[in-house]
Order: C-alpha cells, then sequence, then structure tokens
C-alpha cells in the first residue's frame, strides 16, 4: 500500500474570509492522514482557534506562527518546509499566486492550490476548484499546460460525516414533511454580526418550528443570540458545535452562508437559501441561483431584510420548492470530493 504523502498546507483565514480555506483544508488533511500520511499547517493567528477545534491532536503536526502579514506566513512556511521536508505542498489562500508558489516548488516537491476565483497566475502541479460550473478555460491563461486540474463540485472538500449522513437526510426528505426544524449558519466569523439581523428578522415568522443558529465563540453577535435564545424556547443556540453534520441533516430548511459550506448542505440535501457575504461569492452564489440549486440573497443590498423575509417565506411554504432544490443540490455533490483529491494526489 502506499503511504500517502507528507504534506504541508497553508491556509488562509479572518474576519473578511472566514474559516472555509482552513477547514477545507482540514478535510483533506483527515483523509491524507488516514492514508498514513504526516501532515503540518502553518498556523496564523486567525487560523489557530479553527485548527485548535477542528484539528486531530497527535495526527496533525499544528506549527504556532505569530505573524499575520502574508510574506511572514511564506517565509515561515519556506521554514517549516525545509524542517518537515513535505513531500506536497496544499496552498488555500487568496493572497497567494506563482511568484511565491515557485520558490516553494524545490527538492522535487509538488504543489496542490485551492482557488475558487480565477483571478490570478499558479505555479502548481495540481489545482482543485470546486466551484458550480467551473471550467478548464478560466484557468488556461492562469497555468501551465501540464498542471491538472480537479474542477467542480464532485470535487468539494466536504467532511466525511456529511457524507454518512446523507443517506438519511434524503430518505427524510422525500417524504414532503413541513418545516417543522430550520437552521441558520453564516460562518464561525459571523461577519459584520450578520447572524443576529438574519435571526431577528425570522424570528416572527418561525410559527411552531425549530431554529438551530450556530456561531463560532468570537462571533459578534454571540451576546445578542443568547439574550434571544434564552427568551425564545424555539430558538436553540449551538457555539463552535462539531455537529454541524446531525444540524444539516435533521434541518429541513436552511439559511447559509455562500462559501464553502454549500456543498456541505448540497452533501445532504438541505434546502437552502443562500446569503452572499462576499464579492468572492457574488458569482458562484448566482450561478446557483440560475441553475436551480438554492434561492440567494445577498447581504450588501439595501433591502436584504425585506428579501431574506421574502425568501424565506416562499421556501418555507413551498413544499415542492424544497424538494427540488434538494434533488438538483444533492446530485451536484456526493461528500466524496476530497477523496477523489487524494487519490489523484496519490497519482502524482
Amino acid at each position: 500500500m502506499t503511504t500517502a504523502p507528507r504534506t504541508l498546507f497553508l491556509a488562509d483565514a479572518g474576519p473578511e474570509v472566514g474559516g472555509g480555506h482552513v477547514m477545507r483544508c482540514l478535510t483533506l488533511a483527515r483523509v491524507l492522514v488516514e492514508r498514513g500520511a504526516e501532515c503540518a499547517f502553518v498556523e496564523s493567528r486567525a487560523a489557530a482557534p479553527i485548527l485548535r477545534r477542528f484539528g486531530w491532536p497527535g495526527q496533525t503536526l499544528l506549527a504556532m506562527i505569530g505573524a499575520e502579514d502574508l510574506g511572514g506566513l511564506l517565509s515561515f512556511a519556506a521554514g517549516l518546509a525545509d524542517r518537515f521536508r513535505p513531500e506536497l505542498i496544499v496552498i488555500d489562500h487568496y493572497g497567494v499566486s506563482a511568484e511565491h508558489e515557485t520558490p516553494l516548488r524545490i527538492d522535487g516537491r509538488r504543489l496542490l492550490v485551492i482557488d475558487d476565483l480565477a483571478d490570478r497566475r499558479h505555479d502548481c502541479d495540481l489545482l482543485a476548484d470546486p466551484g458550480f460550473a467551473r471550467r478548464r478555460d478560466a484557468y488556461e491563461p492562469l497555468i501551465s499546460a501540464r498542471t491538472t486540474t480537479l474542477l467542480g463540485p464532485s470535487y468539494a472538500f466536504v467532511r466525511p460525516e456529511f457524507a454518512a449522513a446523507r443517506q438519511r437526510a434524503l430518505s427524510r426528505r422525500a417524504k414532503h414533511e413541513p418545516v417543522r426544524r430550520a437552521l441558520v449558519a453564516l460562518g464561525l466569523t459571523d461577519l459584520g454580526g450578520v447572524t443576529q439581523r438574519v435571526v431577528r428578522a425570522l424570528a416572527p415568522r418561525l410559527g411552531e418550528a425549530r431554529l438551530d443558529v450556530v456561531i463560532g465563540g468570537e462571533a459578534p453577535s454571540r451576546e445578542a443570540l443568547a439574550r434571544l435564545a434564552h427568551r425564545d424556547r424555539r430558538i436553540h443556540l449551538h457555539v463552535d458545535t462539531a455537529e454541524m453534520a446531525s444540524l444539516m441533516a435533521d434541518a429541513d430548511i436552511a439559511v447559509g452562508a455562500g462559501g464553502s459550506s454549500v456543498w456541505e448542505r448540497a452533501t445532504v440535501g438541505l434546502p437552502s437559501l443562500t446569503v452572499v457575504l462576499a464579492e468572492n461569492q457574488r458569482a458562484g452564489a448566482r450561478q446557483m441561483g440560475e441553475g436551480g440549486l438554492t434561492l440567494v440573497v445577498d447581504a450588501a443590498a439595501r433591502d436584504f431584510e425585506a428579501q431574506l423575509v421574502s425568501a424565506w417565506t416562499r421556501l418555507k411554504g413551498d413544499s415542492e420548492l424544497r424538494w427540488r432544490l434538494a434533488a438538483a443540490s444533492s446530485d451536484l455533490c456526493d461528500g466524496h470530493g476530497a477523496g477523489r483529491v487524494a487519490d489523484t494526489v496519490a497519482e502524482l
């Protein structure tokens, strides 16, 4: 049996980009560790809480660094690579491009880039972009002809517990039952306190449904949501939870962010209202909306709350719409993308 390559990860994180980059790297690391790899992370201050909460002590090596600027991270990554001697380096960072990648490709190291913007050049052996309807021609001017591309939701980095919950969730959704349980999960960083805005807008329209709300420990909305949950027994607050797969599988509808979590919801066929929280999410969310995979609202819109309530009311009240969204999204993503990427890595 071939041992998976020793791998070094460098992932972006922070209030503006959230924790999705780190989470999808952790997902790949988990698959590689299960296949015998040793993995290390360049750990910035922003990434540290996510790595501490969702990493695997004793299996994944975590390397601490205080620098937040890109130059400091790259310098630390180069030094750690010299000591750790990885066979593969995985980069998931919007600030990194070919000029930064080339110096890391020494001593026979292979490079895997995870991207979803297609807006800068890359010097890598593999490029993975799980975006909806992504085609190689978007990257043709940006990569070498020798670069292998892994494109589309079949390569989405979804944690294995979502695939494990998939069949149970889809079987229950096929019964077309009314909405009894809803989920709001807009990212651990809760950009701009958006979770509080959403919950306040939807609470008067819950009826008898239970609302599970997921946030991170440092979320700006945390205190206000705790007060809301104390007053309203329908609202259940989950802080830094590791039970996202169960929460999504048990929910009948959801309001979620437009980042990588869209593929977690798709894996369990969760009919969703996707909220665009950043410019880099806008195009992909629009394409998914036009493709009949989700309803979409933009948090930057002046009438955001009104659009949110309108879309929520439509989703909550239309069982046929919910089933169409569940079927279309689950057909697109089965939750085994990280394994497929790991298989391709092994072929290198």
